[in-house]
């Protein structure tokens, strides 16, 4: 099994940043792409960004193009998204996702681990 602890989130106003960190643990050899996806309240979940193992490959969504970078460090089992011109309709929850093909999908059902999430709040 692997598990999946996000960090970082918090309350910002409109134009700050935030950095999320997920920090994976267990069976993280079988580990091969990560991802992010957000939750607000009354909303299904989206997809928020993506990265391969090799980091050579990122996928990002439309909402966030430009604003939100995603990188990680194999070294540390941990993938990080650098959330910056933050908005009021980011405020969600914010979960980190493992999928063990290595493919770099964009839905929720391809993904293998999830973490708990963490409440990003962006304030006008």
């Amino acid at each position: 099994q692997v598990q999946l602890v996000e960090s970082g989130g918090g309350l910002v106003q409109a134009g700050g940043s935030l950095r999320l960190s997920c920090a994976a643990s267990g069976r993280t050899f079988s580990i091969n792409t990560m991802g992010w996806f957000r939750q607000a309240p009354g909303k299904e979940r989206e997809f928020v960004a993506a990265i391969s193992w090799s980091g050579g490959r990122t996928v990002g969504a439309d909402s966030v193009r430009g604003r939100f970078t995603i990188s990680r460090d194999n070294s540390k089992n941990t993938v990080y998204l650098q959330m910056n011109s933050l908005k009021p309709e980011d405020t969600a929850v914010y979960f980190c996702a493992a999928d063990r093909s290595g493919m770099v999908h964009t839905t929720a059902p391809e993904y293998d681990y999830w973490g708990q999430g963490t409440q990003v709040t962006v304030s006008s």
